[in-house]
């Protein structure tokens, strides 16, 4: 079932190249052979992780972004939510890049994606993080909440070990607290994408592992299914 997505920042993120690629590094080592990716959106993401996957299933509930995509062609598209996932389905991994915090019942929503996964697979969550920097911009594109580590421990289903648990962009930090207390945008520029994504992000690369990865605006975790 198709539903329309609430947000406008798509487009503008998909040219965030050098955080599609950071985030990408971090979590590349946990794709498998078989990617479920909910929330595909315009496949911006998806061009940037997919390497030489034998299925890579594209889920997005909202058609109008799947027709507005540029996804890659080998990916499957299934339009719906993860309760359209054939149950007998199994994946070696499923990703959630920049979703959960937009979906109501996160507990029930991983619960029903950890079934979805073989043995040994990884669910992997990527985030906004810390509910202090809660501004006019998440409130404007649907965010329901950010992570901290103790939030999303809260909600990850049994069964489901710990492998990475990270954060990322110490150096946006600064630019998040001065949208949340000065600024207030609902929305970002162009030209904001474009310097946070070229000054900050390669700063962050640098910052992140000396702060050893305990400081960041996004949160990365990755979890085994034993």
């Amino acid at each position: 079932m198709s539903s329309a997505y609430a947000g406008s920042e798509l487009e503008l993120f998909q040219h965030a190249t050098n955080w599609k690629a950071y985030f990408g590094r971090q979590l590349r080592p946990y794709l498998g052979a078989e990617v479920l990716e909910v929330g595909a959106g315009m496949g911006a993401t998806t061009a940037t992780l997919i390497t030489d996957q034998v299925r890579w299933v594209c889920l997005e509930p909202d058609a109008a972004l799947i027709n507005r995509s540029e996804l890659p062609s080998r990916c499957e598209v299934l339009v719906g939510t993860i309760d359209d996932v054939a149950p007998e389905a199994r994946f070696d991994s499923i990703l959630y890049l920049d979703v959960l915090e937009h979906i109501d019942d996160d507990r029930g929503e991983l619960e029903r994606a950890a079934r979805l996964l073989r043995a040994g697979g990884h669910l992997i969550v990527l985030a906004p993080a810390h509910q202090a920097l809660f501004s006019p911009f998440d409130q404007a594109i649907g965010h329901r909440r950010r992570y901290d580590r103790a939030m999303l421990d809260a909600v990850m289903p049994r069964g489901l070990t710990r492998v990475v648990s990270r954060y990322l962009d110490s150096a946006g930090i600064l630019l998040s607290l001065g949208n949340r207390l000065i600024r207030r945008a609902s929305m970002p520029t162009r030209r904001d994408i474009a310097i946070w994504d070229k000054m900050f992000i390669p700063l962050s690369r640098v910052l992140d592992p000396l702060f050893a990865y305990r400081l960041g605006k996004s949160l990365l975790e990755v979890r085994r299914k034993t």
